[in-house]
């Protein structure tokens, strides 16, 4: 397998998501701008996000994927199938019961992430509506574990983009329709998101039936008991205990800034989460992309006993994401404000929404290299299935991120909590690069110096004319005039992308030395 190809693919449907997503956000800016509706549908539609960060694609994903790959490694292909079966029937039944105590317990869980909410009733009522999101997104991570062993990367990657469909429908059609009739329209993106989950899963169900691995759910507690039996589910569940408490940290930390943001006034939720919005947009097309590439190739590595091959998959990996995510931390930092102005800055979204989310995107620019280089990192443990080691980290990250949170806070209001993840997360890729080295799972290649010096010229060239755009254009003067505004934006980004590339190219730097790793 060719894992530049792969990633590639992975990627490319990622960049689909990213901007239909983009379109849904910029939607959502323009119909209801950055106040207290917004936050309470921002701290809504974060719950069962969170669940399914913590539960699917955390720590489910991965301890399931490095164990699937390995069973079928070593196994063949219809023990892998039973183990499916198994794990498929024992999370159908854990996600009822999921689903049914947080649509009765909405208000508890409401006040735990957003007890300053303004519009808090509303955000337990649109809570309700999107719970059982998580079951849906749960049962798309198992599909997408399965996919990727069995090297099929491009339905998992482009599921988002149905998600991002259904709310922008929601939001263009079924908002006004609401409104007509006396209905707060914000509840139409609960209905979006609801749409979205159940479309995402059904795009699996082909795909799964096309490898002969579309799981066979058994129910009744007889069934349960036998899938609950099953070697491989036992080890998944051993595997996810230290998994679970390591996603828990970081989302621990979510729910702890989420509530302080929401303490902080009207607005500081949703200018978070534009600009969250933002920074995920290279996280998901170079991080994501990379370890979900990553993880099924090193478990299966690791499964061959090929160390070397397995220090070369991770080398491989780091020297991608510093290539392309340096000038990314650099745009994010540099050229914030027109980011954001070009983007959200209409209808709604005024000039002082553009400041507040500006200064949180700089703060989460700072970490950007963190953030993306977990992505890569913490594979490198969970295909050895060490889940302890990352748990460690994210626990001590967590203690330092809220610790700067008390400094960083107080000073810089909504944008110090977006500083701290971002250092935070640039200790916790630090230490985990760290800790792979020490235990010799990583053994760096030849050339890093001379791969660095290469890049540095093309990032100051980068950072150069960055700034001069930013500053000898009037980004938010331009806000009657948004053809204009896009039209600069795209040819900043073009000139700044070809450049770049032009002089990493005249640096030495050629892209058929990562194809030929890959």
């Amino acid at each position: 397998m060719n894992l530049l190809k792969a990633a590639s693919t992975v990627s490319l449907w990622t960049l689909l998501s990213r901007i239909t997503g983009l379109v849904r956000d910029q939607l959502i800016a323009a119909s209801f701008g950055a106040g207290a509706l917004t936050d309470a549908f921002n701290v809504a539609f974060r719950i069962p996000n969170l669940l399914r960060r913590l539960f699917a694609e955390g720590a489910f994903s991965s301890a399931f994927v490095p164990i699937l790959a390995a069973t079928r490694a070593t196994e063949g292909d219809e023990a892998t199938r039973r183990l499916v079966d198994a794990v498929a029937t024992v999370l159908f039944a854990a996600l009822l019961l999921t689903c049914a105590l947080g649509i009765v317990g909405a208000p508890v869980i409401v006040w735990m992430f957003g007890a300053g909410l303004q519009e808090l009733d509303l955000a337990v009522v649109m809570t309700r509506w999107m719970f059982p999101y998580i079951g849906f997104m749960s049962l798309v991570a198992l599909s997408a574990g399965i996919l990727n062993t069995w090297k099929r990367f491009a339905v998992p990657a482009a599921t988002p983009v149905l998600l991002n469909i259904a709310m922008i429908s929601a939001a263009w059609g079924l908002a006004p329709w609401l409104e007509r009739r006396g209905i707060q329209p914000i509840h139409a993106l609960s209905a979006g998101v609801m749409l979205g989950g159940a479309l995402q899963l059904a795009v699996q169900v082909p795909a799964l039936r096309r490898i002969g691995c579309l799981p066979r759910l058994g129910f009744g507690p007889a069934a349960w008991r036998r899938a609950w039996a099953h070697p491989g589910v036992q080890r998944l569940l051993t595997q996810m205990a230290p998994a679970l408490l390591g996603v828990s940290v970081a989302q621990l930390s979510l729910l702890i800034n989420t509530q302080i943001a929401s303490h902080l006034g009207p607005g500081a939720v949703s200018w978070l989460f534009f600009a969250d919005r933002l920074m995920e947009f290279p996280t998901a097309l170079l991080g994501v992309a990379l370890g979900v590439v990553l993880i099924p190739g090193l478990s299966a590595r690791r499964a061959q006993g090929d160390d070397a091959g397995y220090s070369a998959q991770l080398d491989w990996g780091l020297r991608l994401v510093l290539l392309l995510a340096l000038p990314c931390a650099i745009a994010l930092g540099l050229f914030a404000q027109p980011l954001v102005a070009v983007l959200f800055h209409y209808g709604r979204f005024t000039a002082d929404a553009v400041a507040m989310t500006e200064l949180a995107l700089r703060g989460y620019g700072v970490g950007l290299l963190g953030l993306i280089g977990v992505k890569v990192l913490a594979p490198g443990f969970f295909a050895q299935q060490d889940l302890r080691t990352p748990v460690r980290i994210a626990v001590v990250v967590l203690v330092f991120t809220q610790l700067m949170n008390l400094v960083f806070v107080p000073w810089l209001g909504h944008a110090g909590l977006a500083l701290s993840i971002g250092l935070g997360a640039l200790v916790n890729a630090t230490w985990l690069l760290v800790g792979l080295r020490r235990q010799g799972y990583y053994r760096p290649a030849p050339g890093w110096p001379l791969f660095v010096a290469r890049l540095l010229p093309a990032n100051a060239l980068l950072a150069a004319g960055l700034m001069w755009a930013a500053r000898h254009v009037d980004w938010l003067g331009l806000q009657a005039q948004p053809g204009v505004r896009v039209a600069w934006l795209a040819a900043t980004m073009a000139v700044s992308i070809v450049g770049y590339f032009a002089l990493l190219l005249a640096c030495g730097v050629r892209w058929r030395e990562f194809a030929r790793r890959a």
